[in-house]
């Protein structure tokens, strides 16, 4: 008989304190969880639940096979990754079997989450259940202290891997805007931003809510200067509520 689960539980922006209490107490009483992250490195999401875990628990680290060092539309980052999903969604299945395996994944889990290349190889193989959690990106935009999106702002969400043509286009018709991916695509972001009249208003988001948080225009950013846990964000400038006179 069946025993065991695959929990996926979203850790939100980065500040424990603000994951779900559902996420913190499937976290806290995990006996086997798994986790994403580089080879060589301790891996984003295992820090931000450091001294949370049992003194029992058996982690399993997900080591990515490649993640900058290959170009993200290239052939043999995406033969590598797939092999990859597959193998731990095979361990994951395996492992369900018997036991609750409790994932973690940043931010949000199907908010373009690592984990959703999981869910989707572990349909029809083991129970799986998906905590939510809050975006990065709202973590990050609550970082600017003013408020992001006003009246009828269209909100726009964009990867910094599309093409510059089509980064401009999106940001032209964009209000407010959030850019995902950055690191070695910043030059590129900024063109766009730059060709689309937002540069002046863009600002740059790293380890949002995280004590080493860096909040800068981005303007004054070097294209070198910009890490993997940051985001590109312009604040929308709809309707407003008059003040009261």
């Amino acid at each position: 008989m069946k025993m065991g689960k695959v929990v996926c539980a979203g850790l939100g922006p980065g500040d424990p304190e603000l994951m779900s209490v559902k996420s913190d107490r499937a976290i806290r009483g995990a006996r086997h969880l798994a986790y994403f992250r580089k080879k060589g490195r301790a891996g984003q999401a295992r820090r931000i639940v450091e001294g949370m875990l049992r003194d029992d628990v058996v982690e399993y680290a997900m080591e990515y096979p490649v993640t900058t060092e290959l170009r993200f539309d290239s052939e043999e980052y995406r033969a590598q990754m797939v092999a990859f999903y597959a193998e731990w969604a095979d361990r994951l299945a395996e492992l369900s079997q018997v036991h609750e395996v409790v994932v973690l994944c940043e931010g949000d889990p199907f908010f373009y989450g690592s984990f959703m290349h999981l869910h989707t190889r572990l349909q029809g193989r083991a129970e799986v259940e998906v905590l939510p959690a809050i975006p990065g990106m709202v973590g990050c935009w609550n970082a600017l202290d003013t408020p992001f999106t006003w009246g009828d702002d269209v909100m726009t969400v964009l990867m910094g891997t599309l093409p510059e043509a089509e980064l401009t286009e999106h940001m032209k018709r964009a209000d407010a805007l959030v850019v995902m991916k950055t690191g070695r695509n910043l030059p590129t972001v900024r063109r766009a931003l730059a060709a689309a009249g937002k540069l002046d208003d863009a600002w740059l988001v790293e380890r949002g809510t995280m004590p080493d948080q860096r909040v800068a225009k981005l303007a004054d950013v070097a294209d070198d200067d910009c890490p993997y846990f940051a985001i590109v964000l312009v604040h929308g400038q709809g309707r407003r509520p008059e003040a009261d006179t």
